[in-house]
C-alpha cells in the first residue's frame, strides 16, 4: 500500500520529530507549527531523527490515515534547506519511500499544447 502518485498536496516536514507521536500530534504539528488544516486533504509526511522512518498523516473523508515505513539497514534521503516545509509531488514521495535522493531527481516539465500546427 502507498501514497496516491496523484496526489496533489504533499508537503515534507523537515525537522525531525519524536516518533511517539500518535495521528494527535502529528495533526497538532500540522495545525499549531505549520498553520494547515489537517482536515483539507493534504498529506504530511516526518521522519525521526536518525531517518531511519516515515510517518505520512493524511485525512480521508470518516478519518486519518497513517502510513509508517521503517527501514532496517538504510536511511532515507531527506532533503535540506532552511524552509521548515517542502511542497512535493506524489511521485516524488514515492521516490523518497523507494529510497532515492528527490533533492536531485526532476522529471520533464509537462509541456500543454493546443494545436500541433
Amino acid at each position: 500500500m502507498r501514497p496516491a502518485l496523484e496526489l496533489t498536496e504533499v508537503y515534507l516536514y523537515r525537522q525531525a520529530i519524536d516518533f511517539r507521536k500518535s495521528h494527535r500530534g502529528l495533526a497538532a504539528i500540522i495545525e499549531c507549527e505549520l498553520g494547515h488544516n489537517p482536515f483539507d486533504g493534504g498529506l504530511y509526511a516526518f521522519t525521526n531523527q536518525q531517518r531511519t522512518k516515515i510517518k505520512c498523516l493524511f485525512w480521508e473523508n470518516t478519518g486519518f490515515v497513517l502510513y509508517y515505513k521503517a527501514l532496517v539497514e538504510d536511511k532515507f534521503k531527506w532533503p535540506k534547506g532552511d524552509e521548515a516545509l517542502l511542497t512535493l509531488t506524489g511521485q516524488q514521495l514515492n521516490w523518497l519511500l523507494d529510497g532515492y535522493d528527490i533533492s536531485v531527481m526532476k522529471g520533464h516539465k509537462n509541456r500543454h499544447y493546443e494545436s500541433v500546427f
